[in-house]
């Protein structure tokens, strides 16, 4: 009995501090490089047979549309969770349809297409620490937009607000229309401006053209709730920073 109970000690001892060892590590790590430790050590603890982000194929946007995107988790997987895993299924989970991924190629007829991300993707951190555009693989200068996407979900159409992150030059595609559509009202309205002076008529000008058509972008509140005990709480910590 003594002797189990010794053992149930240093049990317990070991895994505080593997724990604090973790913890420790995972501070010094910046947000993209925290990603790729939650990843691997995601696939690590609950991927079993699947393999790695190296070896996953290059799928469609058809065939992302058909399958799912979550590692399913067995009972065995929930009993047997310690505080390292508890803490990257929590990041994983977040991740689940946050962000999605854009095809571009038609930006110009103000047509931009939205996708959820493939589990090679959300892996890798394309759309996430990486240019959302399919075509792009920037990582500097990284902006994130709130975007309207609706897709079809077992037969059943539905709406979300996901966040698209696009580096400065793929997110002037976004606003291209909209930007080309303003400068053709702006330069009507100049037009129309110069042809009343031409006619001598100034009455209420500042009536007509004080109101401005720019508009700007209001800033996103944190998706995030905060956590409900101290060990949420915990998490949060170090997760913070690494949704853009």
């Amino acid at each position: 009995m003594m002797e189990s109970l010794g053992s149930l000690k240093s049990s317990i001892f070991d895994k505080e501090e593997k724990k604090q060892q973790y913890q420790s590590h995972v501070r010094g790590l910046n947000a993209y490089d925290r990603h790729k430790k939650f990843m691997k050590d995601y696939v690590q603890y609950y991927g079993r047979a699947k393999k790695t982000c190296g070896d996953l194929p290059i799928k469609t946007d058809q065939d992302t549309l058909r399958e799912g995107y979550r590692f399913i988790l067995s009972e065995e997987d929930e009993m047997d969770s310690t505080w390292e895993k508890k803490l990257v299924k929590r990041y994983y989970d977040k991740l689940f349809k946050e962000y999605c991924i854009a095809d571009m190629s038609q930006y110009k007829k103000g047509k931009i297409g939205l996708r959820w991300r493939t589990e090679k993707e959300v892996i890798l951190g394309k759309g996430q620490f990486i240019c959302g555009n399919k075509k792009c693989d920037g990582k500097e200068g990284l902006g994130s937009y709130e975007v309207n996407f609706s897709y079809v979900e077992a037969g059943e159409q539905k709406q979300a607000l996901v966040k698209l992150v696009a580096c400065k030059r793929c997110a002037e595609k976004l606003v291209y229309r909209r930007q080309k559509e303003e400068q053709s009202k702006s330069k009507e309205k100049d037009g129309d401006k110069r042809k009343r002076e031409r006619e001598g008529s100034h009455d209420s000008k500042d009536d007509v053209y004080g109101k401005s058509d720019d508009k700007k972008k209001k800033g996103k509140k944190d998706a995030s709730a905060s956590g409900g005990n101290d060990e949420d709480e915990n998490f949060e910590a170090y997760l913070e920073g690494m949704f853009p």
